[in-house]
C-alpha cells in the first residue's frame, strides 16, 4: 500500500525532534492529523483560536529552546496565526507552522480561501517555499527547522557578546549612556501543507 504525504511529512517532523504540535484541527490538512494520530511519540495539542496555538509554540520554543511546531487551516486559520509569528520574528524565537492549502489543480485560481504565502508572510519570515513533490519534504522540513535553529543560536551568541560588552564598560563616566541595539529580523521557519498521496505528489508551501 502506497504510503500517504502526510505519513512522510510526520517523519519529516519526528526526524528533526518535534515531540508536540500545537493546532486549530482544520479541513485542509485533516490527512495530516490523522498521520499524527498514529504518531504517539508526538503529542498534538489542539487549541480554540490559531493565534493561541501559534503563541503557545512561541512559548514552548522559548522555554525549551527548540522550534516550536503549530499546524493551522488555510486562508482565515494563516492569517489568525500570523499576529504569531510576528511575535516569533520579533522576538527571534524558532517558530514552524505547518499551513494547509487548496488542492493543487486550483491553484492561482482564486480557490476558496486560497492565499499567497509567499506574499503574505515574506516580510515576517526567513523564507517561503511550496512543495508540489512529497518527495522534498525531507529536504524542505530540514531546512526550516534547521533555518530556525542556526538562527536561535545566533541570537544567543549575540547576546552573551553583548552581555559581555556592556559588563566591559562599567569603567563608564558617570551619567554616560550606553546604548546597544540587537537587531534580528526573519526567524521564522514554517511549512504549509495540503494534503495529497505521496505517489501523486502534493502541495507544501514552506516559510523560513
Amino acid at each position: 500500500m502506497p504510503r500517504r504525504a502526510a505519513e512522510l511529512l510526520v517523519d519529516c517532523l519526528r526526524a528533526q525532534g518535534a515531540d508536540r504540535i500545537f493546532c486549530v484541527p482544520g479541513e485542509s490538512y485533516l490527512t495530516l492529523l490523522d498521520a499524527l494520530h498514529d504518531a504517539p511519540d508526538i503529542q498534538v495539542v489542539t487549541c480554540r483560536h490559531e493565534g493561541g496555538a501559534g503563541f503557545m509554540a512561541v512559548a514552548d520554543a522559548k522555554i525549551t529552546g527548540r522550534p516550536g511546531l503549530c499546524a493551522v487551516s488555510r486562508g482565515p486559520g494563516a492569517t489568525n496565526a500570523a499576529i504569531a509569528i510576528h511575535t516569533a520574528e520579533q522576538d527571534a524565537v524558532p517558530l514552524v507552522v505547518l499551513i494547509g492549502q487548496v488542492a493543487r489543480q486550483d491553484r492561482g485560481r482564486g480557490a476558496f480561501q486560497e492565499v499567497d504565502y509567499g506574499q503574505t508572510f515574506a516580510d515576517m519570515a526567513k523564507g517561503v517555499w511550496e512543495v508540489s513533490d512529497a518527495g522534498q519534504l525531507p529536504e524542505v522540513v530540514a531546512r526550516a527547522f534547521r533555518g530556525a535553529e542556526y538562527l536561535y543560536s545566533l541570537r544567543l551568541e549575540s547576546a552573551m557578546e553583548i552581555l559581555c560588552l556592556v559588563q566591559s564598560h562599567h569603567d563608564h563616566a558617570p551619567g554616560e549612556h550606553i546604548g546597544i541595539r540587537l537587531e534580528l529580523a526573519h526567524l521564522v521557519a514554517f511549512p504549509t501543507y495540503a494534503p495529497a498521496p505521496a505517489t501523486e505528489g502534493g502541495t507544501l508551501s514552506v516559510v523560513s
